[in-house]
């Protein structure tokens, strides 16, 4: 039987002939690429050209869709991943998202002092409710379960003051007394203070509403179609309640600095916004200005101006856990550490900060807390 045996396989031959066809092949490799990738390019850049030449033809056609579709894709993102943001948002600080309303209040926000009926009482403020009538209800019962007057639930509800109510009906209720409206256009806070029976300085209580909003803070332009509240305002053809008391007299007494516990009247005026949850203090108006007095006698801690809403402010600690606030004021006559006796001028009425009108926001605090001026004024 013969024997096979295979040719000598040089090394050198073998590798330079393995090299050679690796080389013919890349190189196939790479015109085919080029040749190919030529083509596609060109064949991109026609349909680029196509399009783009459509869009500048009917440039603006195509903006609604865009615009469309991108709201859509917005929705979505915040439907789907917005609990779980705001989830997170809420561990981190603690507390319940609606706790951040009563922050709200753009003007005094930094210096009121709440306690906790005061917080369910302004979380209410924000919202309108609906009481359903039961058996035995009236009118005056429900006002005064509400802590409101009659004739803000029959002016919001459009009722007859002495017809009866049914069982089922349906009353909102307003988080405060006074009416409310919603904005025309050209109507200003001027303008609607005046349709409900209230002057220039009186609108300060619109502004002083914490959950009114204003498309400006420091012009308080109002949003057409806006509902805001009017507190203390009476609806047009009704009958006006009397006007709030007058702080007629100032009684100065300079004959001594030492504190007396008791307060007078820091200014002439008319009283045109009360002591609320929501503006703990008393608004004292004179439409020719005036001169404001210390209403006890104590050192003045502050004299100058407040952004968060007073403009120029004075404060006097009067030494036995009481603090009185003067804001809004156009001229200060006195400076911080100096010492004043009651009734002695401190400064003079004006419509600085967050104001709609000449006035002067008075505070009474005791321990840090705000009290009711009318509780202490004679």
């Amino acid at each position: 039987m013969a024997k096979f045996s295979f040719p000598a396989i040089r090394p050198k031959a073998f590798f330079s002939g393995f090299f050679h066809e690796v080389s013919i092949y890349f190189q196939f490799l790479y015109n085919y690429v080029r040749l190919r990738g030529y083509v596609w390019f060109s064949k991109f850049e026609l349909g680029k050209d196509v399009i783009v030449d459509l869009l500048y033809k009917r440039r603006g056609k195509y903006t609604r869709p865009f615009l469309h579709f991108g709201t859509i894709a917005l929705v979505f993102v915040v439907i789907t991943f917005g609990p779980y943001v705001l989830e997170q948002r809420q561990k981190e600080n603690g507390q319940e998202n609606a706790t951040v309303v009563i922050n709200s209040a753009y003007a005094y926000s930094n210096d009121l002092s709440t306690n906790e009926s005061d917080l369910v009482k302004s979380f209410r403020g924000g919202e309108v409710q609906t009481y359903t009538v039961k058996d035995g209800d009236t009118l005056s019962s429900i006002a005064q379960t509400y802590g409101l007057n009659t004739d803000t639930l029959v002016w919001e509800n459009s009722l007859d003051p002495k017809g009866a109510l049914k069982p089922g009906q349906q009353i909102r209720i307003l988080p405060v007394d006074g009416v409310r409206h919603k904005v025309q256009r050209g109507e200003t806070i001027y303008t609607i203070a005046k349709k409900y029976g209230l002057d220039d300085s009186e609108a300060q209580r619109i502004v002083d509403y914490p959950f009114n909003e204003f498309k400006n803070y420091e012009t308080f332009e109002l949003t057409v179609g806006e509902t805001i509240m009017v507190p203390g305002g009476v609806k047009p053809n009704e009958t006006v309640a009397p006007r709030a008391a007058v702080a007629s007299k100032l009684t100065p007494d300079a004959g001594s600095v030492t504190a007396t516990g008791q307060f007078v009247w820091p200014a002439a005026g008319r009283i045109t916004q009360g002591y609320s949850f929501y503006h703990k203090a008393f608004d004292i108006a004179n439409h020719d200005g005036g001169p404001i007095v210390a209403a006890d006698s104590g050192v003045v801690v502050a004299a100058g101006w407040d952004a968060s809403g007073y403009g120029n402010k004075v404060m006097i600690d009067h030494g036995n856990g009481y603090e009185t606030l003067y804001g809004h004021m156009s001229l200060l006559q006195v400076q911080v550490g100096q010492r004043v006796s009651r009734g002695s001028v401190i400064g003079q009425m004006g419509s600085t900060g967050h104001s709609t009108g000449t006035h002067c926001h008075f505070e009474i605090r005791h321990g840090g807390v705000l009290e009711n001026p009318g509780n202490y004024l004679k």
